[in-house]
């Protein structure tokens, strides 16, 4: 069989999605996990372009950066499909996973993590337009990549946990209702309802404990 490992932390959506994509095919894998606050010569050497998590490690070579991952697993190994074979569709989710690392996250950063009240609402604003698209998108699928999980999905993950762990740790709300976005919450909780979601990500109090010492290092000594 061959060597996978994943070089990531439990705490990063990004390395999430590449154990979701190694769980959907039944490879089995060994996780390495990284101190991203000291991050290790491993790591340093098989990511030294962005020196981020996660790394696919498969047979020795490594391969860096969540998206790129994604789609060499896809490639390399037999089982459940992560992009469609119609060439469309193919780019179509290719399109929406980039439009989570071009717009959306850019602009959820600008929203949780600027300090000037201006900047910020200019990025809740944003982030309020893109959820509205994504919903739109919604409105007649499952999921993102039809009526299983697919590249898109994976991508954009961060929606579904990450988000609103973020929103209380910080202490900014970017109003994600059932109200105003249906069918964006409902397409979150069947991605959170799946098996290997379930299996995978880490549990929300958890996240929200290590974010705020983290972010919020104030609160988190408060509150021992």
């Amino acid at each position: 069989m061959a060597e996978v490992k994943v070089v990531g932390s439990w705490a990063s959506p990004y390395s999430a999605s590449v154990e979701i994509a190694l769980k959907l095919k039944g490879i089995e894998y060994e996780f390495i996990q990284e101190d991203l606050s000291n991050k290790s010569p491993l790591l340093l050497k098989y990511n030294p372009v962005h020196k981020k998590v996660p790394v696919l490690l498969h047979n020795g070579n490594p391969i860096p950066e969540s998206l790129v991952i994604l789609e060499y697993i896809d490639e390399v190994f037999p089982g459940t499909p992560i992009l469609p074979k119609d060439p469309y569709q193919r780019a179509m989710a290719r399109f929406w996973a980039k439009f989570f690392d071009d717009k959306f996250l850019p602009a959820v950063k600008k929203a949780v993590f600027t300090k000037g009240e201006e900047e910020k609402e200019k990025g809740k604003d944003e982030v309020c337009e893109l959820l509205k698209i994504l919903d739109n998108e919604l409105k007649n699928k499952k999921f993102l990549g039809g009526e299983t999980i697919g590249l898109a999905d994976l991508a954009g993950n961060f929606i579904t946990l990450w988000l609103g762990v973020f929103e209380e740790v910080i202490g900014v709300e970017l109003g994600v209702t059932e109200e105003k976005f249906p069918h964006l919450c409902r397409w979150k909780e069947d991605f959170l309802n799946c098996g290997v979601i379930k299996n995978t990500f880490p549990p929300r109090d958890k996240l929200v404990a290590f974010n705020i010492k983290r972010f919020n290092p104030a609160a988190a000594t408060a509150s021992n």
